[in-house]
């Protein structure tokens, strides 16, 4: 096994999380004591004994997104586009990526599509298998936050979602700093 040997560092951050949207936001809500979590709000939670979680609040997709598109994913696609949108800004690196095939794209995605899932779940019961949207597959799939966060920086680079639990973010760090180290890649979302 070849061992890397260039340095890697993280050049742009970018932050979607319930505490703020966005990095300076996270630090400030952070430094103020925020700890992001409150009463759920998705959905009713009167049912179930726990009631708080952490919620990403005040989101607008379409900030990051265009209408149209936005659509067509699931709500952890849109987190993985704005974040990518802030690092890329943060790093001061142009969108479309100057090299394409020296960038790479690994964003971990622990779950997602889950409100695709109820939602399609609740078509396919009240009104069958004909009505379930085109779009259903493509908004749940957790490989889709890498690979339309690879469309919209035009990378042409390796493009994969680890997925394993609460890992899941620091494995996808992790390989992305692999890829550059070993001389793979020169640049890396993650």
């Amino acid at each position: 096994m070849r061992t890397g040997t260039r340095r890697v560092v993280v050049t742009g951050i970018g932050l979607v999380t319930p505490v703020a949207v966005g990095t300076e936001e996270n630090w400030q809500g952070l430094l103020a004591g925020q700890s992001g979590l409150g009463p759920i709000t998705a959905f009713d939670a009167s049912e179930h004994t726990v009631r708080i979680a952490g919620e990403v609040r005040d989101f607008d997709a379409e900030a990051y997104v265009g209408r149209k598109d936005a659509k067509k994913m699931d709500r952890f696609i849109h987190f993985a586009i704005a974040a990518t949108r802030m690092a890329m800004a943060d790093a001061d690196l142009p969108i479309p990526v100057p090299d394409p095939d020296r960038t790479g794209v690994i964003i971990g995605v622990g779950m997602g599509g889950l409100a695709t899932i109820e939602e399609a779940a609740e078509v396919l019961r009240t009104k069958g298998p004909k009505r379930l949207s085109p779009f259903m597959l493509p908004r749940l799939l957790a490989n889709l936050a890498p690979g339309q966060v690879s469309i919209m920086i035009g990378s042409h680079g390796p493009n994969w979602c680890p997925v394993s639990a609460c890992a899941t973010g620091a494995h996808g760090v992790g390989e992305a700093a692999r890829l550059i180290s070993h001389g793979d890649l020169d640049v890396a979302v993650a």
